[in-house]
């Protein structure tokens, strides 16, 4: 059975590590984690992924890929939701031990409850869905790809912390959340398009039956 004390030696040192990565914000930087912070952002790096997915891989592959994606996104977003309202823990920025101790808010409150962050899940779940997606074509290796996805992901998720919108420990559940679902799904889709695309001739683009 877990002590009370460690629990509060776990949530000392979860706002102690939040404040820090809180405190790396200055005003020349501010724009630049409200934009990553900002859901409306993804959309244009989405949708030439989504461009680049359709001429690398097709269409058919392109859309299991894509409706893969949408459903760990979702899955994400209504896992996040459920679990607030059953964690019930207040974000930092109704926390009054870390706005006393100097925590920067530059974003709008939003919802008392912050456990764990559905940005950090969403952006983590995207990028390794379309990490596998973009593997499916093996004339590339997607290695700048894999890496520019995953720093996109941590940079959504530290711009949270540093907005003030989420702790430490929320980002972290988020992105193993994200990291699961995203491989879940993402393996899936693959299996999907092997079994049924790549092995089928027929179902493949510009192919027909003999």
């Amino acid at each position: 059975m877990v002590s009370a004390s460690f629990i509060e030696q776990i949530n000392r040192a979860d706002q102690e590590i939040t404040l820090l990565i809180n405190s790396l914000s200055w005003s020349w930087t501010d724009w630049f984690w409200m934009v990553m912070s900002d859901i409306k952002i993804w959309i244009p790096a989405y949708l030439i992924c989504a461009c680049f997915l359709f001429e690398r891989l097709g269409w058919k592959k392109a859309l299991i890929i894509l409706a893969a994606a949408a459903i760990g996104f979702l899955l994400c977003d209504q896992l996040s939701n459920l679990v607030k309202n059953y964690v019930v823990r207040l974000r930092p920025n109704y926390t009054s031990r870390m706005l006393r101790d100097g925590l920067t808010i530059l974003e709008k409150r939003g919802g008392f409850y912050g456990f764990f962050s559905a940005h950090a899940a969403n952006s983590f779940s995207l990028a390794v869905c379309l990490i596998i997606g973009f593997r499916i074509d093996r004339t590339h290796t997607y290695k700048a790809f894999t890496a520019c996805a995953l720093v996109w992901a941590t940079l959504v998720s530290l711009s949270r912390i540093i907005v003030g919108k989420h702790f430490f420990g929320d980002i972290l559940a988020g992105a193993i959340v994200g990291l699961t679902i995203g491989y879940s799904i993402g393996m899936l889709a693959r299996f999907i398009i092997r079994n049924f695309i790549d092995r089928n001739p027929t179902a493949q683009e510009g192919l027909s039956p003999s």
